[in-house]
Parts: structure tokens; sequence; C-alpha cells
């Protein structure tokens, strides 16, 4: 059987035909998906032709939920210099509400002193300002289980000192016995008894010898 041997020139060609036909069908086949549009709002995407600019001399501007800084929270931001689509106004034209992609419904308030509403002269619907967010629940505490805690104290009299009855000392007074001048003093009976020892003592000397 005769083989049959490829010049390597001709694989080489062979190779790179195929590497390019395989790019050319794998680029036409690829459906690329276009990204949408993230971050600050544009203004030609208002649906009544007027927008808003951040005008304040801050770097950024909060944009809320509702038309009040002290009841609706903070769903965003807007940055010095900023359009964003204007949708209406609140009813006291304080509060402006614009599109704001990543808020509840994709809309937001901001405060209309902080921006300029463009073309000028135009005329922005009243909206009603959207119901006020529900508060966390708290944590109740039972009263029954808490007066179990609650213990009141008793106002009980600290007891009070009584200092002791006071000691009198006893005092003795001494009788003089009726024979104490008829008796001897004590000095002459030892003086005595001293004189009678000494002379017992010379006896027994003198007996020895």
């Amino acid at each position: 059987m005769k083989r049959t041997w490829f010049h390597p020139t001709i694989l080489s060609t062979l190779i790179v035909l195929f590497a390019f036909l395989t790019f050319f069908f794998a680029s036409t086949s690829t459906v690329v998906l276009a990204q949408q549009p993230t971050g600050t709002p544009t203004a030609q995407a208002s649906s009544t032709g007027m927008f808003i600019t951040v005008i304040t001399e801050e770097p950024q501007i909060n944009v809320r939920m509702g038309p009040s800084s002290s009841v609706y929270p903070i769903v965003g931001t807007l940055l010095r210099g900023a359009t964003a689509p204007a949708l209406g106004r609140s009813p006291g034209g304080d509060w402006i509400q614009i599109e704001y992609p990543g808020a509840p419904y994709n809309k937001g308030w901001v405060y209309s002193p902080l921006v300029q509403v463009s073309p000028q002269g135009g005329t922005l619907l009243v909206i009603e300002p959207p119901p006020t967010p529900v508060p966390p629940a708290t944590a109740t505490i039972d009263p029954t289980l808490a007066a179990q805690f609650n213990v009141v104290p008793t106002n009980t009299r600290l007891p009070t000192f009584t200092p002791p009855p006071s000691l009198t000392a006893p005092t003795y007074t001494q009788t003089p016995s009726a024979s104490s001048d008829n008796s001897i003093p004590l000095g002459i009976v030892i003086v005595a008894f001293a004189i009678l020892g000494a002379l017992g003592f010379f006896l027994s000397l003198v007996l020895r010898r």
C-alpha cells in the first residue's frame, strides 16, 4: 500500500484556512446584547418633555421616595450638574418627581430649590405623594410578665441603737475588827521565828561536837 505524504506547506495552509473559517462563522452567528444604561437618568427619556438640573453648590443632593425629608427615606443621590426627567410636582410645588432607575417604581422626589426645571415656563402636573412607608414593628412587652420582675421595695425601719445601762462600781467599806488593837505586829513574829531558827542552828552545831 502506497502512503501519501502531505507537503508541510500544504498542511500549514489547510490549518490556517480551517482556523479562518471557524472564526468567521463564530463571529457571524454570535448575537451581542447591548447593556442597558445605568447610573444618572437622561433627560431625553422624559415623557413630559421637561427635565431637572442639579444647581446646588453641594456635591450631591438626595433623592427620596416621597416629597418629605422627615417621612420618606433616601433612595439615591444626584451629583451636582446631573439631569433627570421631570414627571410632576407635589401639591405645594416644593418637591419635583423625577425618573430615577433603581427606586421604587423607578421614580423619586427631589427638593425643588436645589434643582432647575427646563425648559423654563413649562407646567408640571400635580402628583399626589405616595403613601408613607410603614415603620417596622416594635417589640412589645407583656405587662403581666413584666410585672413579675418589678420588685417594689418595702419601707422597713432600720433598728435603732439603744445604749446599754450605765454600770455603777460597787463600793466596799472596811470595818476594823475589834481585836486589831490587841494583835501582835507581824514583823515581830517574823523576827522571833528568825531568832529561834538561828539558836536552833547553833545548838545543832554544838551538839555535833
